[in-house]
């Protein structure tokens, strides 16, 4: 059949409700793609789909025109969720435990979470733990961090013990025990999340030594009279805002605090026995002196401290439990959500981190919860 060629440069069928009808077969009836053909289109019955006769890859041939489906990006995320550590107990003529950090919660190295866009999504940063009030407090456990729903949920630390009370408190790591002879408490974190009990505290001797608060990585340590104040739990490292690497640490226990007698009193102090915060991160604990708050947005435990020598005795404080985070890593082609609602929220927000943007959100106010709605 002879070819009629158009001589204009488009067909106008502008007025036909109809589709354009062109040559059809199967693969055997292909003609021979060659130069004098190319652009040439038709339908394969054998493929069921649209060819072309082109020679885009330097030798004219016949391809598929494959269809393209949704151009929208995916909406997964990866996040991890830490709730606020412990504060540290303090306690009269003894010591206090150290402060438990926060549950540890996360997905990455797992599944990621398909969320949809244009749903409200909530966000809860848990407040840090007020260390013990000087000469008998315990310190206040830590509140709850939360994505979305209870189904992400990491629970606040428990605050470290003073002399008085029966042990350590429980949450998503236990507080360490206060002097003496008294147990720590245990981690109500729920699998996946991730938490351990606080440590024991020593019977009575030349320390006095109190338990350290769990971690999320390891229990915190038993005090230890003839050494000192455990030493908090270890956290456990989080690549989420990294390109490479096992990224930083989060949710430590804080050390125990040491009451040392002797000659003058107070002498054995200063031999480098206090409870050491866990990872660097936890509080350490301390005698005589001060105690330590966790690292801030890391949900760690602070650091226990004992009541001081003299007369009349020196006050001393407790270090208090670090705000919990929460962080959403999700693939660059995926535009930041848009806040609808937020209450004492920082967020901060990387671009690209090897094709990842990263969101973080932490407490304005590290001793009151941070709320936050969003959508993406």
């Amino acid at each position: 059949m002879a070819l009629t060629k158009v001589s204009t440069g488009v067909v106008d069928m502008s007025g036909n409700t109809g589709g354009l009808v062109i040559a059809k077969g199967t693969t055997a009836q292909q003609p021979t793609c060659n130069a004098t053909i190319l652009g040439s289109i038709r339908e394969n019955t054998t493929e069921n789909k649209v060819e072309v006769c082109t020679a885009n890859s330097g030798t004219p041939a016949w391809q598929l025109l494959e269809e393209v489906g949704s151009t929208v990006v995916p909406l997964t995320v990866d996040y991890l969720i830490v709730a606020g550590g412990g504060g540290g107990g303090n306690a009269s003529g003894a010591s206090g435990g150290g402060g438990g950090a926060g549950e540890y919660l996360t997905n990455v190295g797992g599944t990621t979470l398909s969320l949809t866009y244009g749903t409200p999504y909530s966000i809860l940063v848990g407040a840090g733990g007020a260390k013990g009030s000087p000469g008998g407090g315990n310190g206040s456990s830590g509140s709850n961090s939360q994505f979305i729903s209870s189904t992400y949920l990491a629970r606040g630390g428990g605050g470290g013990n003073n002399v008085n009370s029966s042990g350590g408190n429980s949450g998503g790591s236990g507080g360490g025990a206060g002097a003496i002879s008294k147990g720590g408490g245990v981690s109500t974190a729920v699998s996946p999340g991730q938490g351990n009990a606080g440590g024991n505290s020593g019977v009575a001797g030349v320390y006095y030594a109190s338990g350290g608060g769990g971690g999320a990585g390891s229990a915190g340590q038993i005090g230890n009279d003839s050494n000192g104040g455990g030493y908090g739990g270890a956290g456990l490292q989080n690549s989420i805002t990294v390109a490479s690497g096992s990224g930083p640490y989060y949710a430590a226990g804080g050390g125990g605090g040491l009451f040392a007698v002797g000659s003058p009193l107070g002498s054995y102090a200063f031999n480098g026995n206090i409870g050491v915060g866990g990872s660097s991160i936890g509080g350490s604990g301390n005698a005589y002196g001060n105690a330590f708050a966790g690292t801030v947005n890391t949900g760690s435990g602070g650091g226990g401290a004992s009541y001081g020598a003299g007369s009349p005795y020196t006050q001393y404080f407790a270090g208090d439990g670090s705000s919990g985070v929460v962080i959403l890593r999700f693939p660059t082609g995926i535009a930041a959500p848009t806040p609808t609602s937020s209450s004492n929220i920082t967020i901060n927000q990387v671009g690209n981190v090897a094709g990842y943007r990263i969101m973080t959100y932490t407490c304005t106010n590290v001793a009151l919860d941070g709320i936050v709605t969003l959508t993406f």
